[in-house]
């Protein structure tokens, strides 16, 4: 079960592959400078997970302009996630929690990812959606069982905007 509105959010640092090497992105960085929206997704290279990141990224000046930085995690290991953003030109931050830990503290772990194909995955990330505010508490939380269930992004954008 995803934490709940109102709850503080877990702080995390995790690794991002940048063009200048390796970085530690620590989450508490925007508190009380700007909002976050952490998007949990199960893994790179995939259909739904490329259109959710591809159309957040084309819209990143949209989060900016509401003062919200956006992360991408996923259990990959930094290095894929650099390929894939790469090969499909995706501008969403990608950060790699690839013990799972993070998802796990937010409540957003399938006990077993797609267990009708029997492929023996436990603890992916569910796609599921957070928004921090500024002050560290969780403003919005949705988490979908159905990895095809992208997030209200509508809803997010009108929540990001009252919290401006």
């Amino acid at each position: 079960m995803p934490l709940a509105v109102g709850t503080k959010a877990p702080d995390f640092t995790l690794s991002t592959k940048t063009a200048d090497g390796p970085k530690q992105i620590k989450l508490s960085h925007n508190f009380g400078k700007k909002h976050t929206l952490l998007l949990f997704f199960p893994m790179a290279f995939t259909g739904t997970c490329t259109e959710e990141m591809c159309s957040v990224g084309n819209g990143l000046r949209e989060y900016t302009g509401l003062n919200c930085e956006v992360y991408g995690i996923s259990g990959d290991n930094p290095f894929a996630q650099e390929a894939w953003a790469q090969k499909e030109k995706i501008g969403v931050t990608l950060l790699s929690d690839y013990e799972h830990k993070v998802a796990k503290d937010y409540g957003v772990v399938y006990d077993s990812f797609l267990p009708q194909i029997n492929l023996g995955m436990g603890g992916v990330p569910k796609r599921s959606a957070f928004i921090i505010d500024k002050n560290g508490v969780i403003q919005h939380a949705e988490s979908n069982d159905d990895p095809k269930q992208l997030p209200d992004f509508d809803k997010i954008k009108a929540k990001l905007a009252d919290l401006k």
